[in-house]
């Protein structure tokens, strides 16, 4: 992230973790893309394809790392958003995505209202905004 990161925050993570590449050994005992054998529950990722603070290559990177361990994870990008999403379309679709995979890992069927379709386990999707 300190290589991937905006200029605004290229220096944030010198204060919360070390100087990059000077301390590199702490951001990769640190880094979760080195700890995947640690994880076995299941995962939901939601991206901005636009965010410069956790770049795109950062979720994929980890959904293609979770699905290689055989976990339960699922991808979901949102074309034109950035780190926190703004849009109210994406706001209700990210939540009703979360609800969603729950519903399934738990083993219940999602109660949903509207224009949000359902997400699945295991799948890589592309949200274009309306």
């Amino acid at each position: 992230m300190a290589a991937d990161t905006h200029k605004f925050e290229s220096r944030y993570l010198d204060i919360l973790i070390g100087k990059y590449p000077e301390e590199e050994d702490i951001y990769n005992e640190r880094a979760p893309i080195n700890h995947i054998d640690k994880l076995s529950c299941p995962v939901i990722l939601l991206q901005g394809d636009e965010d410069k603070i956790v770049p795109p290559n950062q979720a994929e990177m980890m959904y293609e790392a979770l699905t290689a361990k055989k976990i339960p994870a699922t991808l979901v990008r949102y074309d034109g958003e950035q780190h926190g999403f703004r849009m109210s379309y994406t706001v209700r679709h990210a939540l009703n995505s979360e609800y969603s995979f729950f519903c399934k890992i738990f083993g219940f069927e999602a109660q949903t209202e509207g224009d949000l379709e359902d997400i699945s386990i295991g799948e890589r999707v592309e949200i274009k905004q309306k």
